[in-house]
């Protein structure tokens, strides 16, 4: 049996814990029904209000923590969160059940005043309250946290919360009841005191809690908020407001820094760490800030998916992408965003991982997948695309990877266009395709004999039909273009040309079970396949599978190595720890320190050389 509050009893419960909220929105509920109008005299009501505003004050806090191309310079742990730390944190917001429960309990006993007997507002509540802040729930919390760090409590109750190595708002709600109790009584305490000498308000109870939230998001948050100026023109300041650089310290260094909000008492109690300002200068002014060796530039599908990004909401982010229908109400509210971002054609920075001690990051074109074809739209998404080269470049970026629309070739002929601009570039510009050519041949069966290639005269396809041909493998192109088929069939061995033999018609292939998608099918076109076939595909987007009795591969993927961290966003629909393959093709070419451009048309020679790579370096095939 494990140590009494030290976990929470609807842990079993999962996402069913939220019926808990079920009397108070049915007390509120019935309350409206029979007023036919919202019961603003019903405490049951304020506190449901002062639930969604507490979840969007944690949310919001979390969502500019996460703002990389607003916080990046100032970010106090250079770390990403993983995968781990998510899950382990998933249930932070038990907190805000507990505190909500216990104030229904509170406010329906006979003792407590009504809403109809409390002012709106009542300035002595406030003054009261600051002062029984400062001189009871800050030492009180001081004390109690102190005792926390101590033998056994510290392994019992308090370790969990500091097994987050990266701080964020929601770690601010991460931990065992015990923990929340003794939160929660600090909270509460101000609020009792101005409530008992009967002044407190309406108003105070929304104001004391929600800043009450604020501040411990804010000191959680990871991004420097306070200027180091602010400190050295008022130096009694940093004794009365603590930082997330002195915050920060304290979950590094455990025994130090122990305030709830005020440093002050960590002064007197002789437990301040004696870099903490210091450090907060150097954050502040971004002295702290590291550039990444490898930069991913993606681009989003389209307005639902852009609700995916690691500054949403993360219980999205890191997991594989799909439609939720909780999404669905905020659709408008991206899609202003999406207008925004066009507007002010800002490429942001969304997510960032370590891979062998080297930063790799993802930035975004502000373009969406639709607007690729646009054609009134190409000259200036390739401007956006430059201007991310260009930056990349002087900030001594080693590599950047173009994502799928990014490197079209209809677009800049596969990235080859920034590079003819800008011959002196000291970035490599790379398409990645070259892996994910070799990921689509190493998926292929090696007793396969006979294969039907469509978008055969693309980049990838034409890659994929030289290389099988060498191999000895009958390709049938489908293709219109007799000129672009005999180009492609003179660039191979004559030995090795009559493997490859042009179809204008799907019904060529009824007999061939290997297909080799770059190309969308629909189900009329997927009929012609025999029963059994399998779908190897690198079409954007991916086709649907309509036929039960044939198998569909997915987008060409590999997996990145055990030894990854920071990782802790899903890129769209891929599994946790799986990147497109033309990720991880930048990726490789990153880490073999290969100084070319891959750009334009794939180097057929380099298929098995670049895979090798990739193998070596503990990528593995998704």
């Amino acid at each position: 049996m494990g140590s009494p509050l030290a976990s929470w009893p609807w842990a079993s419960l999962g996402s069913y814990k939220y019926l808990l909220y079920g009397p108070l929105v049915a007390k509120a509920a019935h309350a409206w029904r029979e007023t036919g109008s919202p019961p603003l005299d019903s405490w049951c009501l304020h506190l449901l209000l002062l639930l969604a505003l507490r979840s969007l004050t944690f949310q919001l806090w979390f969502s500019y923590g996460n703002m990389l191309f607003f916080t990046r310079r100032r970010r106090v742990v250079k770390d990403g969160v993983d995968f781990r730390q998510i899950d382990a944190e998933w249930d932070w917001d038990n907190l805000v059940i507990l505190q909500t429960l216990i104030a229904a309990m509170v406010a329906n006993s006979p003792a407590f005043p009504g809403v109809p007997e409390l002012r709106a507002w009542d300035p002595r509540g406030w003054a009261l309250a600051l002062l029984l802040h400062v001189t009871v729930s800050e030492p009180a919390f001081y004390w109690a946290h102190r005792a926390l760090h101590r033998v056994p409590l510290l392994s019992q109750y308090h370790a969990k919360h500091h097994s987050s190595p990266v701080t964020q708002p929601f770690t601010a709600g991460f931990g065992t009841p015990l923990e929340a109790l003794i939160l929660t009584a600090a909270m509460v305490a101000p609020l009792a005191g101005a409530f008992t000498a009967g002044a407190g308000s309406v108003s105070l109870v929304y104001a004391h809690v929600l800043l009450f939230d604020y501040l411990r998001c804010m000191g959680y948050s990871n991004v420097e908020v306070i200027s180091h100026r602010a400190f050295a023109a008022v130096p009694a300041l940093r004794y009365l407001i603590y930082t997330p650089t002195y915050l920060s310290l304290h979950h590094r260094e455990k025994d130090c820094n122990f305030c709830l909000f005020m440093p002050l008492f960590d002064a007197l109690g002789g437990t301040i760490n004696s870099r903490s300002w210091e450090l907060q200068k150097e954050v502040d002014q971004g002295m702290n800030d590291r550039v990444p060796d490898f930069v991913f530039l993606a681009h989003v599908v389209d307005v639902v998916s852009s609700m995916h990004v690691p500054f949403g909401f993360r219980s999205c982010s890191s997991l594989p992408f799909s439609t939720h229908l909780v999404l669905l109400p905020l659709w408008p509210l991206a899609f202003a965003f999406m207008v925004l971002q066009w507007f002010c054609s800002k490429t942001f920075t969304v997510s960032f991982y370590f891979l062998h001690g080297r930063l790799h990051q993802t930035w975004s074109v502000p373009r969406y997948g639709f607007q690729y074809f646009i054609p009134s739209a190409k000259k200036g998404i390739n401007r956006q695309i430059e201007l991310a080269i260009l930056r990349a470049d002087k900030m001594g970026v080693k590599v950047i990877s173009l994502a799928a629309l990014n490197k079209n070739e209809a677009l800049n002929g596969g990235g080859t266009l920034f590079v003819s601009k800008h011959p002196n570039l000291r970035v490599r510009v790379v398409h990645g395709n070259t892996l994910t050519a070799a990921v689509i041949l190493n998926e292929i069966p090696s007793n396969v004999k006979e294969v039907f290639l469509t978008g055969a005269t693309s980049k990838l396809g034409r890659a994929i039909a030289l290389y099988l041909c060498r191999k000895k493998i009958r390709v049938l192109m489908l293709t219109v273009s007799t000129e672009r088929f005999l180009k492609i069939q003179r660039e191979a061995p004559a030995e090795s040309q009559q493997f490859l033999v042009q179809v204008t018609k799907y019904q060529a292939a009824q007999s061939c079970k290997t297909w080799i998608v770059g190309k969308w099918l629909s189900p009329r076109e997927q009929r012609w396949a025999p029963a059994g076939t399998h779908f190897h595909q690198f079409v954007v987007p991916p086709i649907i599978g309509f036929r039960r009795d044939c198998t569909y591969g997915k987008l060409a993927a590999m997996r990145l190595p055990k030894d990854v961290e920071g990782l802790g966003c899903c890129e769209y629909t891929m599994e946790r720890g799986v990147v497109h393959a033309c990720h991880a093709g930048g990726v490789v070419h990153c880490l073999e320190g290969w100084e070319h451009h891959e750009v334009g048309a794939i180097d057929v020679d380099r298929i098995d050389v670049v895979w090798k790579a990739a193998l070596k370096h503990g990528l593995t095939p998704a």
